[in-house]
């Protein structure tokens, strides 16, 4: 029984792992496996943080970037780091 209920929570996990937050899939037309930027697939989640923040106050170069994070707010942006962070 308990196997079986251990089985189950794995399940849960992944499908939890696999839905990717609102915004996290807009990430991959540029950030994907292969996509011409670095690939932010496995990235520790708080790298990826760090550089949204940075894009978010101009202090990091970007093109785009900077426009793209002012329209996550922090909760979101971590909650699309951990996800990406967890994509291997």
């Amino acid at each position: 029984m308990i196997g079986r209920a251990l089985i189950g929570l794995a399940a849960v996990v992944v499908t939890v792992a696999a839905t990717p937050p609102p915004g996290a899939s807009s990430c991959s037309g540029c950030h994907g496996d292969v996509a011409p930027l670095p690939v932010i697939s496995g990235r520790d989640a708080a790298s990826i943080v760090k550089a949204l923040d940075e894009y978010r106050a101009g202090t990091r170069p970007a093109t785009v970037m900077d426009r793209i994070a002012k329209g996550f707010s922090r909760d979101e942006a971590e909650a699309i780091a951990k996800w990406w962070a967890a994509q291997k």
